[in-house]
């Protein structure tokens, strides 16, 4: 007889209620981001050529190196480069030597048919030497001005600041003025790009912001919520994409920290403006039914009501949603367990079951 008051009375009081832990609807101003993949280029790319035919004997620097605009990487052979100096600097002392005479007997031509004492056609052969000779001068000039350029290009340096790839030539080769190869390629990744393209129906808006003022730009990295770098947006292309309906954008990072490296894949946020007033709820108290999404929510009666939202988007573990009022307490685990209006009891996130 007990037992039988005992099960009615555990049968009066309807079945357990189900634990589950909840957040309050948080109202808040939420930036407005467009999301994008991106990718990370260098500022800038040199591949380090020759300018004259010659032999490696140097390259003082490691594959991976950072180096500074202007430090040495390579030396030629300059022993050939010496000697054609040298023949255009005796050249050059020729021709002066013979312009200087030729100047001096046009001068002195020039005295003597003022007094008539030689032809005009005589003349005129005594300036043309003279005007051929100055000619002669100032061309071995310039092959002395060659000559000595030829001899500094024998020293090839770093024209940026970057980083060193692998390299192609090594020391001892022959090298030719301008091959095809370059000896090493260098990518300046401080400051660095990341491009990226949005769909065209957010060109509008983004040129709006852009106008008002630059646009930060963010990196992440592929499926992690902590930030990379923080940049802004300097480039948008003149064209949409016809193939794919899409407009090529850059952001500029300073990089300092290296943390971005080119080639890398991060996914990119443009923030636009921020939107006032926003309900936000955790992502993961979103759930999916036949008619759309729709999260629990714990009522002051300690009963669950099934609420249909609109969701606006998804940041992070973060969700803006509609159909939601500020400060109500929305299931963010053990949801899979609920039914409308089924009894529940509050516990701690670590407490209550997925």
């Amino acid at each position: 007889a007990n037992d039988s008051r005992a099960r009615e009375k555990k049968g009066a009081r309807g079945p357990a209620a189900i634990p589950v832990a909840v957040t309050p609807a948080l109202q808040q101003s939420v930036p407005v981001r467009q999301q994008a993949i991106g990718n990370v280029e260098p500022f800038a790319t040199v591949g380090v050529k020759a300018r004259v035919d010659g032999q490696l004997v140097a390259g003082n620097f490691r594959e991976g190196q950072e180096g500074k605009g202007g430090h040495i990487r390579f030396r030629i052979d300059a022993r050939p480069f010496e000697a054609a100096l040298k023949q255009a600097e005796a050249n050059a002392l020729r021709d002066a030597a013979a312009r200087d005479q030729a100047r001096s007997q046009d001068q002195r031509y020039k005295e003597l048919l003022s007094k008539n004492f030689v032809s005009k056609e005589a003349y005129a052969q005594i300036a043309t030497n003279a005007q051929v000779a100055e000619a002669n001068a100032k061309a071995s000039q310039a092959a002395l001005e060659n000559a000595r350029l030829n001899l500094a290009y024998c020293t090839i340096s770093a024209p940026i600041d970057g980083y060193a790839g692998k390299l192609l030539l090594q020391v001892g080769n022959l090298v030719k003025a301008n091959d095809v190869n370059p000896l090493v390629v260098i990518n300046q990744v401080k400051p660095i790009y990341v491009s990226f393209a949005v769909p065209e129906q957010a060109l509008g808006e983004i040129r709006t912001r852009l106008a008002g003022g630059p646009l930060v730009v963010e990196a992440f990295p592929s499926g992690e919520a902590r930030m990379l770098a923080a940049g802004h947006l300097v480039f948008v292309d003149n064209a949409v994409d016809p193939t794919t309906g899409t407009i090529r954008l850059r952001g500029e990072f300073d990089n300092a920290d290296k943390a971005l490296w080119p080639g890398q894949f991060v996914n990119v946020s443009v923030r636009l403006r921020e939107q006032p007033d926003a309900i936000v709820v955790p992502a993961r108290a979103l759930q999916t039914g036949p008619a759309g999404q729709y999260v629990y929510i714990v009522k002051p009666d300690m009963t669950a009501e099934m609420r249909a939202v609109t969701v606006e988007r998804t940041e992070s573990e973060q969700a803006v949603v509609k159909g939601v009022a500020p400060d109500e307490r929305v299931v963010t685990r053990g949801a899979l367990r609920l039914a409308p209006g089924a009894r529940v009891e509050i516990r701690a996130e670590a407490e209550a079951p997925s």
